[in-house]
């Protein structure tokens, strides 16, 4: 029976600064590159098609790549420990290498299962540190210089020329993949490493001069960010990929604050993903326990009118319908969205985070999580930010060109009163043929009376003594203790 070595592609869907596919080459025994589309996760509240196709997308990317090295990702749609023991039976597994997964409840119980198979078959698995996602940290004492040793650390990209390939028997590993996986979409950015490299150049190159004046701006941050949190998620590029490119580039262009503050978002991709990863409870219950008390509504009607962009705020709303058709949307608008969901219809913030992992194309548990809890004021450390949509919507949009570009029902309505429609009166809905209430929803709650409800409750639950005290456990273990500032 042949001894061969598993390459286990995860969330690391790439070729170059690779270390566990340059350590399974090393090894000098055949490796299989295997990526499994895994029926757990694909039926899971959390993904769409969306994520299936990009992932497809990259990894015809890398097998387009590998073309010229006479092997292929080998692609299996079953559940892990399924496939593994298929290949148990026909090969002598010596080594499954992947990288460590900051993942959902579901992928965590799935590693746990595959180190039992492991060990139970004298399988090494040899999984690789993440980024600067350190596993088993108690509190973040040291953690910043971790940060700091990783991201200026050398890249380790794989000999490919070096890599042995197998040929793969057949095996009943599932059905057939979906055609609309293999379909791809003019709205969606492309999945795979060649794609990512384009967005990152022409960033670094062109668009990082407006990033710091249009980051926040619902339309014009589509062109001024960088666009790389999918190829970042999905592990097209990595972040010390990112990181290297991004510091050669600034020796070299004067926008240098552009440059600063896009390298704090790294840092800060890293810490939150940390966080989750030393508290993925948080994937379900409240980071701070105290709020378990803070009783939400129930109301469906709200919900699904959030869900589908009729809540009768029109940014709110051209926010949900651009991010439903595209997969992407400003870190800014994104906030503006759980605020209104949590604050102003005071709804249960698990819902929306689940609905949302849905629709963000670059969905990040460890991102997604930590930063759904701290803007719907969960956490009892971090500052409540409430959004007002009108003033957002004036501020970053104030000719209402975003909004009528997705919400169509709009485009007979003037300037003056794009952002708040409802000011109309029934002359002026007759005058510009729009009717408030038929070919728009009435706001579904009142903005600065509900603003104000949920503001009281919030702060007031603050000097709950369970708050307090789970509080004190948060920052003693999330919190930096060597930073200066």
């Amino acid at each position: 029976m042949q001894s061969i070595n598993i390459l286990w592609f995860k969330r690391d869907l790439r070729l170059t600064d690779h270390v566990p596919l340059h350590r399974a080459i090393e090894s000098g025994l055949p490796t299989l590159l295997l990526y499994i589309y895994e029926p757990s996760l694909v039926s899971a509240p959390e993904y769409d098609l969306r994520h299936w196709r990009f992932i497809w997308e990259s990894l015809e990317s890398m097998n387009q790549e590998l073309k010229n090295y006479n092997t292929q990702v080998s692609i299996f749609h079953d559940e892990v420990l399924n496939v593994f023991h298929q290949l148990k039976d026909q090969f002598n597994i010596t080594s499954v290498y992947s990288y460590e997964e900051t993942g959902i409840k579901i992928t965590h119980d799935r590693d746990k299962s595959v180190q039992s198979f492991c060990n139970a078959h004298k399988i090494k698995w040899q999984e690789t540190q993440t980024n600067a996602v350190v596993r088993g940290l108690k509190n973040r004492t040291g953690w910043a210089k971790l940060w700091e040793k990783y991201i200026n650390g050398s890249m380790v990209n794989p000999n490919l020329r070096k890599l042995k390939p197998i040929e793969l028997p057949t095996m009943n590993c599932g059905y057939e993949i979906p055609a609309s996986w293999k379909t791809p979409h003019a709205k969606f950015q492309k999945g795979g490493t060649a794609t990512g490299l384009r967005y990152m150049q022409d960033f670094f190159q062109n668009r990082i001069h407006n990033y710091s004046q249009h980051i926040s701006k619902p339309l014009e941050s589509r062109r001024a960010c960088s666009r790389l949190s999918p190829y970042l998620a999905w592990g097209n590029l990595s972040l010390r990929q990112v990181f290297m490119a991004q510091e050669d580039h600034k020796q070299t262009v004067k926008y240098k604050r552009n440059h600063h503050n896009f390298s704090s978002r790294l840092r800060w991709h890293c810490h939150f993903i940390q966080k989750f990863e030393m508290e993925d409870a948080m994937e379900f219950r409240n980071l701070n326990r105290g709020y378990n008390t803070l009783k939400r509504s129930e109301n469906s009607e709200h919900f699904e009118a959030w869900k589908n962009g009729q809540t009768g705020y029109p940014l709110v709303d051209a926010c949900m319908r651009c991010v439903t058709e595209t997969g992407y949307m400003n870190f800014r608008m994104r906030a503006m969205m759980v605020s209104f969901l949590t604050q102003n219809l005071w709804q249960n913030w698990k819902d929306g985070a689940t609905w949302l992992a849905q629709m963000f194309l670059d969905f990040e548990p460890g991102i997604h999580y930590p930063q759904f809890q701290m803007q719907a004021g969960v956490t009892g450390i971090n500052t409540v930010r409430m959004y007002n949509p009108v003033k957002q919507s004036q501020d970053h949009d104030p000719q209402g060109i975003f909004i009528k570009q997705w919400i169509p029902e709009l485009n007979n309505v003037p300037i003056q009163f794009i952002h708040e429609p409802w000011k109309m009166t029934s002359m002026e809905q007759t005058l510009y043929q729009f009717k408030l209430g038929v070919d728009y929803p009435k706001p579904i709650v009142p903005l600065a009376e509900t603003a104000k409800i949920a503001r009281d409750k919030i702060w007031a639950h603050r000097d709950d003594p369970i708050v307090l005290k789970e509080g004190k456990r948060i920052l003693a273990k999330h919190t930096f203790r060597n930073r200066r500032n």
